[in-house]
């Protein structure tokens, strides 16, 4: 591989990461290489997220009896390939079921892995059983390292995933996706990867937990708010299209205000250092979107706007990505003081 190929797939991989999308014109032209194809089929843009409970758990085990690293780092790439799994899981439920169509968001503002042709309906397939296989081998180490708690938490996770599109429960039809993706990135993530690291879980770390879960779960609600008009006439009711859009936008800047409210209550019941505060850096970015909530969505994408029509979705996006990176460098520091008094 050249110097200057090298360069360009470096260039395709950022881009999909960024965006959810290959680059422009690399798919008509046949340059769309095959980690730029697998990192858009799997959404792996949204990955950070998973990525972000994950390091929470594990700054809020440092320093902790018990703290076993490979443990740890096992769990985080477990909880990674479960969120890729679910993602895959996902877009092979919703097209069986026809709710996920050539002109459904799903297919408008990323290509949709079958719809759109980047892979057959059998290679989405055998990705979701190798995922599924290779999350079944950690978790078969884990359990057999910190116990039957380590399965408790998997299965779990794997049933609200399976459940959030899956029928008979098919949540996200039933205004339950919303707090399905509460209890996963919070409790269940952040819960499950500290108990597979240290052996024991304490109230205060399910606590801590809650911050992050809700700040995930703003993203769904503006993406859920993005497809109202989608979603209404296919009777998809999620939770915006049960209340309507004016009071889901009202509810999802709730959200994003509740998170800073959480992370000052698990700082003063000792669940998350004083330096969690950091988090405060946040606000001005969430004053930045705050009025973009207050009001409908534009008539047409700002030029260059590259996942529309998801609109709401992108702005809460936005502020979890600051809000998460500053919690991440709060819980940081906290260890990192906790080392030197300890």
């Amino acid at each position: 591989m050249t110097e200057a190929t090298a360069g360009s797939r470096l260039r395709s991989w950022a881009y999909a990461l960024r965006t959810t999308n290959p680059p422009p014109g690399s798919v008509e032209s046949g340059r769309l290489d095959v980690i730029t194809r697998w990192i858009v089929v799997s959404r792996a843009a949204v990955l950070p997220m998973t990525l972000v409970s994950g390091l929470v758990a594990a700054l809020l085990a440092v320093g902790r009896p018990g703290l076993d690293r490979r443990w740890l780092l096992l769990a985080i790439v477990g909880i990674t390939l479960a969120h890729v799994a679910n993602n895959l899981m996902n877009d092979l439920y919703d097209a069986r079921a026809g709710s996920d169509s050539a002109t459904y968001p799903r297919a408008l503002y990323a290509p949709h892995p079958v719809l759109s042709g980047l892979v057959s309906r059998r290679a989405l397939v055998l990705a979701i059983v190798a995922v599924n296989v290779a999350d079944l081998v950690i978790l078969i180490v884990l359990a057999l390292a910190r116990g039957w708690p380590v399965v408790a938490f998997a299965l779990a996770g794997f049933v609200l995933s399976v459940a959030y599109t899956a029928p008979p429960l098919r949540l996200k039809k039933r205004g339950l996706g919303e707090p399905d993706v509460l209890v996963v990135w919070g409790p269940l993530m952040v819960g499950g990867t500290y108990y597979a690291a240290v052996g024991s879980l304490p109230w205060q770390v399910l606590l801590a937990s809650l911050p992050y879960g809700l700040l995930c779960t703003t993203v769904l609600m503006g993406k859920h708010i993005d497809k109202i008009p989608y979603d209404g006439p296919l009777g998809i009711r999620t939770l915006p299209v049960i209340l309507g859009e004016r009071r889901a936008r009202v509810l999802t800047l709730g959200l994003m205000a509740g998170f800073y409210v959480l992370v000052g209550l698990a700082m003063l019941f000792g669940a998350m250092p004083w330096a969690a505060l950091l988090v405060v850096a946040a606000v001005p970015r969430l004053v930045t979107v705050w009025p973009y909530f207050r009001r409908p969505p534009p008539a047409e994408p700002p030029e260059g706007f590259p996942v529309w029509p998801l609109w709401y979705a992108a702005l809460a996006w936005v502020h979890v990505r600051q809000a998460g990176a500053l919690l991440v460098l709060g819980l940081a520091l906290g260890a990192v003081l906790r080392a030197v008094a300890g």
